[in-house]
């Protein structure tokens, strides 16, 4: 299985992608135009599957993301970023009044490859499964968040795919490991740390 190389991502050009996502979010609530970083730094131009997850004062607020990188990165995380303070649908759209707790979280993906069931590694791979028309993405640290076995693991990818909890055994399901390099801004304002 292909991986990201650990920290392929510079702590300038996190920063800069990190920066990018809370611009266009507080550009929506305002209505103002977001902020790029000037002149835009080369990662900007990666096409890389992501998601943009964002917590306010530590809980889960949204998480929208693109499995496969069809975009550059930056048309990528502002995408996904607005969706997901304003457009989860498991969540109310964030309000002005909220944004002095909010945290934000990349996860940018490596390619999808083909995993067997016991070479899944808890807090290493995230879980792609696609079954007829259903299919379904968890992220590698939703099992460590949660404390899932790898059994619990695949079984919360099935259903989060609208499976049964034992579709990954079944021989119609096929099953996609992928790694990811996550990274956060620690502080409500902004900064990464």
């Amino acid at each position: 299985m292909s991986s990201l190389p650990e920290n392929e991502f510079s702590r300038e050009e996190r920063c800069a992608l990190l920066a990018l996502a809370r611009s266009v979010i507080l550009s929506a609530l305002t209505g103002t135009v977001a902020k790029l970083p000037q002149p835009p730094p080369a990662c900007f131009a990666l096409q890389r599957g992501v998601f943009v997850t964002i917590h306010v004062h530590g809980r889960l607020r949204g998480c929208i993301g693109l499995i496969e990188g069809r975009e550059p990165l930056r048309d990528a995380i502002a995408h996904c970023a607005e969706s997901a303070a304003f457009r989860d649908s498991r969540f109310s759209a964030l309000r002005p009044d909220e944004v002095g707790g909010l945290q934000i979280e990349i996860s940018v993906l490596s390619e999808l490859a083909p995993l067997e069931p016991d070479q899944l590694e808890i807090g290493r791979h995230g879980l792609f499964i696609a079954s007829a028309h259903r299919h379904g993405l968890l992220l590698p640290q939703v099992a460590v968040e949660h404390h899932l076995s790898r059994e619990q693991f695949l079984e919360e990818t099935c259903r989060k795919a609208g499976l049964p909890g034992d579709a990954w055994k079944s021989t119609d399901s096929q099953l996609f490991g992928f790694t990811c390099e996550i990274f956060q801004d620690q502080r409500s304002d902004g900064a990464a740390e």
